[in-house]
């Protein structure tokens, strides 16, 4: 199995896309699979790698990327070294890291023996799920879209009234990051550009377009997503299968590091439930 690491992606806002590519190197044609993180998420977060792993060894491209300005940088590719960074993220950076890395293996050469570009499945998890569902209803590419414990709407997870006040008034919102003891930064823009791309950025009018079959994965106890997003985005669409996977939680049980050698078991359940539809 071949894997090549932290590749660089020049992108359209001056930040590199760090790509990963999984693959079995036998001169037969892949179906090619792009997995796009959440928030406060990125590439090589807990058992992703196992997940790429699982993926090549299916005889599938799979290609795992960090956005532009998820807070990592070239050379520390994991958590957040660069806040400043992930404060000037926003959802149509987002939107274009993905087209630039799509394209990217859409033209490639390199990999011209083992790639079929007529296939591409994306997959997000979390707000990466809302990124590749506004992708997917876009571009003519795409083949099939896959959400884990994707978000159904973007605009509902900002602050209202005094709350929004105050962050226009100060530029800049904090969050703190539990496991990293970090305090992330959203400037004003984050917000702006929101509503400057409203109508674009709609989760619910991109899956009403959906001409693609549409796999949505979600666990009963996410406490960060409800499962009635997953229910909505089911609704929305007859492309759309739902599967609720029973006491699962957000990360279907992986965190961040993780040092086992196999899938935790509720990541185990989606990868190989996603694996069928991924085959069908």
């Amino acid at each position: 199995m071949n894997c090549t690491k932290n590749i660089q992606i020049q992108g359209k806002h001056g930040k590199p896309i760090l790509t990963d590519v999984y693959y079995k190197k036998n001169n037969t044609p892949k179906n090619i699979v792009i997995f796009c993180h959440g928030y406060k998420g990125y590439k090589d977060w807990g058992a992703w790698n196992l997940v790429a792993t699982s993926m090549a060894n299916e005889n599938l491209f799979f290609l795992k990327m960090n956005f532009s300005h998820n807070g990592g940088t070239a050379e520390q590719p994991i958590d957040f070294p660069d806040l400043e960074a992930f404060g000037q993220n926003n959802f149509m950076k987002e939107l274009d890291d993905l087209d630039s890395v799509i394209s990217w293996i859409d033209n490639s050469t390199e990999y011209d023996n083992e790639i079929n570009t007529k296939s591409i499945t994306l997959i997000g998890h979390s707000r990466g799920g809302g990124i590749v569902l506004l992708k997917a209803a876009s571009d003519h590419r795409i083949t099939k879209v896959i959400t884990w414990a994707g978000v159904s709407d973007f605009g509902s997870r900002f602050p209202v009234g005094e709350q929004l006040e105050q962050w226009k008034k100060n530029g800049v919102a904090y969050i703190t990051n539990a496991r990293t003891n970090q305090q992330m930064p959203h400037y004003y823009q984050f917000y702006t550009s929101f509503k400057e791309f409203e109508s674009e950025l709609n989760i619910k009018t991109a899956v009403e377009k959906l001409s693609i079959p549409y796999f949505i994965v979600h666990g009963s106890a996410d406490e960060t997503v409800s499962l009635a997003e997953a229910e909505l985005l089911n609704s929305w669409t007859k492309q759309a299968s739902l599967y609720v996977l029973p006491d699962a939680n957000h990360t279907f049980g992986s965190t961040q590091p993780w040092d086992s050698n196999s899938l935790p078991e509720d990541l185990d359940a989606a990868y190989h439930k996603t694996l069928v539809f991924l085959k069908s």
